[in-house]
């Protein structure tokens, strides 16, 4: 397995605890939490099961269904004499029954897959599945039961912060982020797929470090060509993925959507107020509730953009498959299946290429902390958009505000070879250090920042960095 060491120490370690364990996995979808059950407990699994997926709007007799699957779960783990259960509180009476009767004294897991598939309208799972741990499970000491879902805000909410009966059931909780470039690269070497570090990152940026989506490129075809088999083919898997990514996750998938195909036409995101206005919607509990699953999901990321005048939290999508389907894919009209290969030059995708490396440099800021030597420094991260009015408008990338009195200016650019600094750019370099300081404490000083894929040429202009990071520093 590539990765996850962490995750497999945990699980290793709450797995001879010795006590009763209820462990929460939770992640975005295709993420690899099954994966890592099946992984770490081969063989060791007592009885698992995994809900039936939603589909749409189709509500009417899903209950009926979700409790037959789980009765049919139970018959192939060897539950015979039973009549099928009428609710969740005798399947998981039958659940209980089961376990007595193979119970040899060793460890019993239990692994509830997709568990917030389960929960229905007005099914009372919740109540059942309390029941089924404060009155039995936590009190046998060689139970572990692990459950595991996808619909992330559902696992915070109704489980992890329960503030009803299951309140601090939860011993343990898991959430498996996405692979780092790091991880990319084993993943890819392990399958044989010899892709260069320049083409991991671009496929980092169309793929988001998403194991399940990783595993559709073939060793035999270059990146560009695995990009049209998946995206643009006439059977290309991944095209339907992005309906039915939100339709599997969330409880409104078309309101869900709406935000973030808005929050894709600006880099920077909107503030709540704006969300609201441009959707024509109520600025109250469902986008609270929409953006925090957008959030938990981590589809989405809230922060303040350095330097407004109001504290306002922006929304801002970070989902990279997101921002590369709407961009590329959505709104396709011509069915050109070398869509990639063809058009791989085009300022379009050159422009594409530059915030989502900008995007990927985000995701990688504690890699880029220990290029920098400040691992250890307390810091907050943030774009800066300064509009033009009487002095220039300008954009900073990234900004590192560090506790040390100390900024790291950071130019973040992709390209295929060295970067070179001309005379003009080594002005604006200088006019935003500038414009920067008179925003800053008198005390901090700032640090001009490359972040580039290869390097920086050395010329008369290139000390306007004093600092260069490359792509090789993101992978470690």
């Amino acid at each position: 397995m590539i990765g996850r060491e962490k995750e497999c120490r945990e699980l290793d370690k709450l797995y001879n605890s010795g006590r009763a364990e209820l462990v929460a996995v939770y992640g975005r979808r295709r993420v690899g939490k099954t994966y890592l059950v099946d992984e770490v407990f081969q063989g060791k699994i007592t009885f698992r099961h995994a809900g039936l997926s939603p589909q749409g709007d189709e509500q009417q007799g899903l209950l009926r269904a979700q409790l037959d699957h789980f009765f049919n779960s139970l018959r192939l783990h060897g539950v015979e004499s039973a009549d099928r259960p009428n609710n969740w509180m005798d399947a998981f009476y039958l659940l209980e029954k089961f376990l007595q009767n193979v119970d040899d004294g060793g460890r019993q897991i239990i692994f509830l897959d997709e568990l917030p598939w389960l929960d229905t309208p007005r099914s009372g799972f919740i109540s059942a599945f309390e029941g089924f741990w404060n009155t039995w499970g936590c009190h046998r000491k060689n139970l572990m039961v692990i459950i595991c879902g996808s619909a992330t805000s559902w696992m915070v909410n109704e489980l992890i912060n329960n503030h009803g009966g299951l309140y601090g059931r939860v011993t343990h909780e898991i959430k498996l982020a996405p692979f780092n470039l790091n991880e990319c690269e084993k993943f890819y070497k392990a399958r044989n797929i010899p892709f260069s570090r320049y083409d991991i990152v671009q496929s980092y940026m169309i793929f988001g470090g998403i194991p399940y989506y990783m595993g559709y490129m073939n060793e035999e075809m270059s990146l560009a060509q695995n990009v049209d088999n998946v995206f643009f083919s006439k059977t290309a898997e991944l095209k339907m993925e992005y309906d039915r990514l939100f339709e599997s996750v969330f409880r409104r998938p078309d309101a869900i959507k709406a935000i973030v195909e808005l929050l894709y036409t600006r880099n920077m995101g909107y503030s709540r107020s704006e969300i609201a206005r441009n959707l024509k919607i109520s600025d109250g509990g469902h986008l609270t509730k929409d953006l925090n699953a957008l959030i938990a999901s981590d589809f989405v990321i809230r922060y303040v953009p350095y330097g407004l005048s109001r504290k306002e939290d922006y929304y801002r999508l970070t989902d990279s498959f997101c921002l590369f389907y709407l961009h590329f894919v959505k709104n396709q009209t011509a069915n050109n299946a070398l869509f990639w290969q063809q058009n791989s030059s085009l300022p379009e995708i050159v422009s594409w290429r530059g915030y989502a490396f900008e995007n990927t440099c985000f995701q990688h800021i504690e890699q880029i902390k220990v290029a920098l030597g400040i691992s250890g420094i307390i810091s907050s991260e943030s774009a800066w958009t300064k509009k033009a009015d009487d002095e220039d408008g300008m954009q900073i990338d990234l900004l590192i505000l560090r506790k040390d009195n100390a900024v790291n200016m950071c130019e973040i650019k992709f390209y295929s070879d060295d970067f070179v600094v001309s005379k003009e750019y080594y002005r604006t370099i200088h006019r935003r250090i500038e414009n920067l300081s008179k925003k800053l404490s008198p005390k901090a000083s700032i640090y001009s920042t490359l972040i580039t894929t290869y390097g920086l040429k050395l010329n008369e202009y290139s000390g306007a960095f004093v600092k260069v990071i490359t792509f090789d520093d993101l992978f470690k």
